[in-house]
């Protein structure tokens, strides 16, 4: 009988461990992440991909700023993309995933130009769904893919906002919950905001003559 009341009060501990961890997430953590360095007005702004939003999708902003100017900061993402100079994210991590990802450290002026319709890959000749293409661009400020917009907002000569807007599907059955928000959304955030600082060090790095 003392065996079955301690398994049962083990059983409520895990749960109680895991309703409150739950609920930390849904009520700290991921309401932090969603707007990772964002403003309220950053958050509320409006970016040319916002025409290209999924209408159920759960969109995320995240911003930064970088001690650089907007046209150089543009140089590095100009060139983004698994078959391009990489998202300088954690390609330790995405490699992990068989994506084949090599960061690039340096601008490489024959990846320079991207236009709309180019394709940006996020692993090496994957399938339909983990590349897309450029569907609006303005050299030097922004563009956008199916949404995911990447925005740069000069503040001054030397300093520029970089902002990102990200779209994910609308989330339509279990399998869609217990994937997207236990696996995906956490995992992206984490990779996103690497690119974000990736993309900051590189910049200021190469603005004060480091790279």
């Amino acid at each position: 009988m003392t065996a079955i009341i301690s398994s049962h009060r083990r059983l409520w501990a895990v749960a109680l461990v895991f309703v409150t961890l739950t609920l930390v997430y849904v009520l700290l953590i991921r309401p932090w992440h969603l707007r990772w360095g964002a403003s309220d007005a950053e958050l509320v702004m409006s970016l040319p991909g916002d025409s290209l939003l999924p209408e159920d999708s759960i969109v995320s902003t995240r911003a930064l700023t970088i001690h650089a100017p907007a046209s150089e900061v543009w140089l590095w993402l100009n060139q983004i993309g698994q078959e391009r100079a990489g998202f300088y994210s954690y390609d330790w991590l995405e490699n992990l995933f068989l994506a084949r990802m090599n960061n690039a450290d340096r601008i490489v002026p024959e990846l320079q130009g991207l236009q709309v319709g180019d394709r940006v890959s996020y692993m090496g000749d994957g399938p339909e769904g983990t590349y897309a293409h450029v569907d609006m661009i303005e050299p030097g400020r922004y563009f956008s893919m199916g949404g995911w917009t990447f925005s740069l907002q000069p503040v001054d000569g030397q300093t520029t906002r970089f902002i990102v807007r990200y779209p994910s599907p609308g989330i339509k059955t279990l399998g869609d919950r217990l994937y997207y928000y236990p696996i995906f959304e956490p995992a992206h955030f984490v990779m996103e905001s690497g690119m974000m600082m990736g993309i900051k060090h590189r910049a200021e790095s190469a603005f004060r003559g480091g790279l």
